[in-house]
């Protein structure tokens, strides 16, 4: 991974397929996971929290339920 200060997810655990997150700068965040990490997704701050207010309030609970 680039040397960003990573966060892992602690709904990760101690397993292999970890979340990680890193703020580089002051409005950009980058997101990858552990078996992938050359791929990571770059965001800002106000596209994660709109996408994180999305999460809570459900409205993408059709991609996981099944």
């Amino acid at each position: 991974m680039p040397p960003h200060e990573w966060q892992k997810s602690s709904f990760s655990g101690e397993g292999a397929q970890c979340l990680h997150v890193a703020a580089p700068d002051s409005d950009t965040i980058k997101v990858c996971e552990s078996d992938a990490p050359e791929v990571i997704l770059t965001t800002s701050r106000a596209n994660l929290k709109a996408f994180i207010l999305g999460v809570k309030a459900g409205e993408f609970d059709h991609f996981v339920d099944g």
